[in-house]
């Protein structure tokens, strides 16, 4: 079967926040941050495949260890389509080219590898991300790359999807973006499920963008009973087209070759206990399918 990486046009079921090649192992000194086992990974997108997920939104991106020449060899063996992407993660990760380079140039060099591609693969980036904030708001940094990921969607129309460390700090995030003209129909805010407040998910779903439920299966920052809870009050206020899902795996323990849940968890076990908190299939398809789709797709 041979996977196009990085169509949007025909997602299927879609998470949107996943790393393939992702090594944070140098700054965490944790040689289990560092993703290199392909063949581990593409048993794992095999498996996801079979459950019923067609698409990942991989978003590994500058200083994260990202390389599209496996990216793209996972995907072709794996047979799941995948999205790449453009940006800088957060502080401490940034390559020290950030640091030097203005907002206009972190821009300039996001645009040409969602128009023309990625370093000189032709693979073209179509979202751009994560971006993200510490557990304490916007470093100098952070903001510039946020202003400089603003200017590259205005150029482009591409979407933007966050990192909130905890998920604190994403109505700050939404303000500035939408302060600097990004449509919010294109802005999905990550990891609000660790951050299990109502109110203030509805301050932040109120702005217009979506929020990312995408931690999914690493109870020990946040039980999934109440992801699920949350999702399910969501969805009964109306908010279920607002919402995407995702397990964000990123340790070698996180796979289940290494003992871990694995990326299937989503399909096994999660989806089954939405299903049992009165949550419909219809409303699953919406944050696995729809949303997704609008999120690419609308103009």
């Amino acid at each position: 079967m041979k996977t196009v990486l990085g169509k949007t046009d025909n997602l299927g079921r879609t998470l949107m926040h996943e790393h393939l090649t992702i090594n944070l192992s140098k700054e965490k000194d944790d040689a289990d941050a560092n993703l290199n086992d392909d063949e581990a990974m593409i048993e794992e997108l095999k498996a996801l495949k079979a459950a019923g997920v067609d698409t990942i939104c991989d978003v590994t991106n500058v200083g994260m260890g990202r390389d599209v020449s496996r990216m793209a060899m996972i995907a072709e063996k794996s047979g799941v389509n995948v999205l790449p992407s453009t940006g800088f993660y957060k502080e401490p990760y940034f390559p020290e080219f950030v640091c030097k380079s203005t907002e206009k140039e972190l821009a300039r060099f996001m645009v040409k590898e969602i128009v023309e591609g990625i370093d000189e693969s032709g693979i073209k980036a179509v979202i751009i991300g994560e971006i993200g904030t510490g557990q304490h708001g916007f470093a100098d940094e952070e903001k510039k790359v946020f202003l400089a990921a603003a200017r590259a969607h205005a150029e482009t129309g591409t979407p933007i999807t966050t990192h909130t460390t905890l998920g604190k700090h994403g109505l700050e995030q939404v303000e500035l973006l939408k302060n600097f003209g990004v449509d919010t129909e294109k802005l999905v805010i990550g990891h609000l499920d660790l951050n299990p407040d109502m109110d203030y998910y509805l301050k932040i779903l109120d702005k217009g963008c979506y929020i990312g439920f995408d931690t999914i299966g690493k109870n020990k920052y946040q039980p999934d009973s109440i992801r699920a809870d949350c999702l399910f009050q969501l969805v009964k206020r109306g908010y279920g087209n607002r919402i995407v899902l995702s397990l964000d795996i990123t340790r070698k323990s996180h796979l289940k070759k290494y003992g871990g849940y694995g990326h299937s968890y989503i399909a096994e076990s999660f989806i089954p206990m939405l299903l049992d908190k009165g949550i419909s299939q219809k409303d699953i398809d919406m944050m696995l399918i729809e949303n997704p789709k609008r999120l690419f797709n609308s103009k």
